[in-house]
């Protein structure tokens, strides 16, 4: 009897040891390995920072809004000095970004003024993560995960009229955006 619970508490710790281990690369690693590099910029803010309490948002918007915690933001900016890293860094995000983890819930742009892609991670009525990735060969990348409880992407998708007509001048993005200036 003893013998049969030591082997079945020794295959628990493969079965924890071999599901822990490294699945690749995900954008939180990508995240915390390059925060502190030359070349990006790191910001962890919180939902506050997009000043939206004053802003008259419909019901579904005001519920997205608040299923909001925090944003992680990492950009790269490129230079004349810079452009090989550069290319190696936007195919380490495209690479992470491949994952089937990471559902595409919309895409757009062009090559003259940048692409973007919007992901989740988790179900369409209950995203645990989503990922807002945009670059342009000119300025750089940026890459925000949206982290919350309980959001919904369609919900979330409903907040881009608001953010369309947002002051950005006036709502302490100045440093995001005077990084790709």
């Amino acid at each position: 009897m003893i013998q049969s619970i030591k082997k079945l508490i020794v295959m628990l710790l493969l079965v924890v040891a071999y599901t822990s281990c490294d699945q690749g690369p995900t954008l939180q690693t990508y995240f915390v390995d390059n925060e502190l590099k030359t070349g990006f910029l790191s910001v962890d803010a919180p939902v506050s920072l997009l000043n939206l309490e004053e802003v008259k948002l419909t019901k579904d918007q005001r519920e997205a809004y608040e299923s909001v915690d925090k944003l992680n933001i990492l950009a790269y900016k490129i230079d004349a000095n810079n452009t090989k890293e550069y290319e190696v860094e936007l195919a380490k995000v495209n690479t992470i970004l491949k994952n089937p983890k990471y559902e595409e819930l919309m895409r757009g742009g062009n090559s003259v003024d940048g692409r973007f892609k919007v992901m989740f991670i988790g179900e369409v009525d209950n995203v645990d993560e989503l990922i807002i990735f945009g670059n342009a060969s000119d300025t750089g990348f940026m890459v925000a995960r949206v982290l919350g409880d309980d959001m919904n992407a369609g919900k979330l998708m409903s907040l881009q009229s608001v953010l369309k007509d947002m002051d950005f001048e006036n709502a302490n993005l100045n440093g995001i955006t005077d990084f790709f200036k």
